[in-house]
């Protein structure tokens, strides 16, 4: 797979100064124009139906792990009334190996305070995170990122959706 470079358009701005901060660990950046992705998430990210996916996973044969993710569920949809907010599975359904409940978000903004939200309030649960660009298997595979333990999902399920 060949990435393309994430310097495309900054290839005739002027180097970045070596200068550190007043912390004297920390680099200087010259002052710029406010980053379009604090409000727009990067192509190809579709954000027309929904940008990011978040899945709570849990095993639903630990009943501290049940009774921690419904609690969760229930606090997600208490603190986040404009996200969608999926069902509670109490079975693996889909690629997911494990019972899980799904969240989505659509703007950058609510990307990443739902992210920090469940850094700290996940518990003993795993968020696969991933975007939604119109490839579920690339989605799900080299997009994707986890807060806590990663579970093995099945991709080959993925492939053939995606064909």
């Amino acid at each position: 797979m060949s990435w393309p470079s994430p310097l495309i358009g900054y290839e005739n701005a002027e180097p970045l100064p070596d200068k550190l901060n007043a912390d004297g660990k920390s680099l200087y950046n010259p002052p710029a124009p406010k980053s379009a992705a604090y409000d727009e998430h990067p192509k190809p990210i579709d954000s027309s139906n929904n940008a990011f996916d978040f899945h709570v996973y849990y095993m639903q044969t630990d009943a501290e792990q049940l009774s921690y993710a419904r609690e969760l569920h229930e606090a997600i949809r208490r603190e986040f009334p404009e996200l969608r907010i999926y069902k509670f599975w109490e079975k693996p359904v889909g690629p997911h190996p494990t019972a899980m409940f799904e969240i989505n978000t659509f703007t950058p903004h609510q990307t990443g305070t739902l992210f920090g939200w469940l850094v700290v309030n996940r518990g003993p649960c795993s968020v696969l995170i991933h975007p939604n660009t119109g490839n579920a298997y690339k989605d799900h595979t080299e997009l994707v990122t986890w807060i806590g333990q990663p579970w093995p999902i099945n991709s080959d399920m993925l492939k053939r959706l995606t064909r």
